[in-house]
């Protein structure tokens, strides 16, 4: 029964994973894309002898660029940093804490 509910929880852990995996790489596809069709605007836009590099040219990839690389922190950084050992670590202490607090 315990290996049971092991693979579920596996499972289940998966499957937030994916779907954290899922969010993140639909993010980065829509921003490239929709970063493109601006370049491509904007340079059909530029003026005879205009510098495309201009900060008003980058406004959006640069602001949402922000947003996208804290998306991928929080999708990546939780498992480089505070990997499976740590969550191990952590829930143990957590179920200490838990069962001294019930003998006291």
């Amino acid at each position: 029964m315990g290996n049971l509910n092991s693979d579920q929880i596996r499972y289940e852990e998966a499957v937030k994973k994916v779907k954290k995996l899922k969010g993140f790489y639909t993010h980065a596809i829509v921003y490239v894309v929709i970063n493109m069709m601006f370049v491509i605007v904007n340079v059909q836009n530029l003026q005879p002898g205009e510098s495309y590099f201009q900060f008003k040219n980058f406004f959006t990839a640069f602001f949402w660029g922000i947003g996208l690389l804290a998306h991928a922190m929080a999708t990546f950084v939780p498992y480089f940093i505070l990997g499976k050992e740590w969550e191990e670590r952590k829930i143990k202490e957590l179920m200490e804490k838990e069962k001294a607090n019930k003998w006291e």
